[in-house]
Parts: structure tokens; C-alpha cells; sequence
């Protein structure tokens, strides 16, 4: 445990962690104006910021929309759990000017009010759930309703992004950051 936080790992950083790191954390530091908490671990493996960070830079350029992004980041974390990107990624649903009642059912995992972006959500959804082993027409219902093979690649590529974060937060129980601890979420299922 380290500076009283309740992850076992460490958070580290521009002054603790590994020099390799150090540029991606002032990366993260200057898109975000912070260097959030799951950055902080990443950095005691240079080559996992550094490949999260690309990533998540190759995302940005893909030629899915913001909020087709958010669309693959927010059902990611929905299928993986993941606590501390949910909110997250709701303050960037948010920004990214998605309808208030698709962010609350991306949370909520649930059918978004536009025919294309549920298209997307549930194919997102379903290359989750079969690790990528998904039915014929599963890929073609995509196609069909206006995306194209590149963007089904792409959405391999922001699975992958999520992924890395995923299960760095469920291994590290990375505590959520306060500037996001307004959105703070819990998976419908598990909710006592």
C-alpha cells in the first residue's frame, strides 16, 4: 500500500515513476489537467502507459465520431465492470455532447435512442462478450446499418484501450479520482 491510498499499487508520479513514463504522464496531464489515478499505476510499467496512451491517441484519430467513441469506451466498461472508468468516461460522454439519456443508458447498460449508435453499442457489446468470436450476422447487422469494415476494425482498437485500463483498475483497485467522484457508478447487477 502506498501513500494511505487503498490500492495495493503504487501511485506514482512525474517525480516517482520509472523515466520512461514520464512523458506519457505529462501527456495524460495535458489532455486531462491532471494526470488521473489509473495513469499512476500504468506507470510502473512504462510499456503499458506508454501502448495505453498511444492507443488511446490512434482512437482519438479513428474515424468514429466522439461520441462513437465514447459509445465503444462506455459499453466496454460496462461488460468489464469497471468503476473507475465509468465515470470517467461519463464526464466525457458529457463533453463530447451525447444526449443525456444515451449517457444514463450506457450506465445503465441498456438501448440508446439512435438506431446507428445501438448498432454500434451492441456490436461493441457483442465482441466483448465472445472475445471477438461473434455470429455472422451479428458483423453484418453492423455493416448494414452504416458502418463500414475499417470502423469494425476500430472498434477492436477502443476495445483494446479500454481493456488495458479495465483490468489495470480491477487488479489494482485503483481509486477513482475526486474529480470524478460525481459520477461515481456501480453496475446495475451488483447494487445491493
Amino acid at each position: 500500500m502506498s501513500n494511505g491510498n487503498p490500492t495495493p499499487f503504487s501511485l506514482l508520479d512525474e517525480e516517482t515513476a520509472p523515466a520512461k513514463s514520464v512523458p506519457f504522464l505529462a501527456q495524460a496531464k495535458a489532455a486531462f489537467g491532471l494526470i488521473p489515478n489509473v495513469e499512476k499505476v500504468m506507470s510502473q510499467a512504462p510499456s503499458l502507459l506508454a501502448s495505453y496512451m498511444t492507443a488511446w491517441g490512434e482512437f482519438n484519430e479513428s474515424s468514429l465520431s466522439e461520441v462513437e467513441r465514447q459509445i465503444v469506451y462506455q459499453t466496454v466498461n460496462f461488460e468489464n465492470n469497471c468503476q473507475y472508468c465509468m465515470p470517467w468516461h461519463t464526464i466525457l460522454s458529457e463533453m463530447a455532447k451525447m444526449d443525456v439519456e444515451d449517457v444514463e443508458a450506457l450506465r445503465l447498460g441498456g438501448a440508446l435512442s439512435n438506431r446507428k449508435h445501438e448498432a454500434l453499442r451492441l456490436f461493441t457489446q457483442d465482441l466483448v462478450r465472445t472475445n471477438g468470436s461473434i455470429a455472422p450476422h451479428a458483423l453484418k447487422s453492423f455493416l448494414e446499418s452504416g458502418y463500414t469494415e475499417r470502423q469494425a476494425l476500430e472498434v477492436i482498437l477502443g476495445i483494446s484501450v479500454k481493456t488495458m485500463s479495465n483490468f489495470t483498475n480491477a487488479i489494482a483497485q485503483t481509486p477513482l479520482d475526486k474529480e470524478a467522484s460525481h459520477k461515481e457508478w456501480i453496475k446495475p447487477s451488483l447494487r445491493g
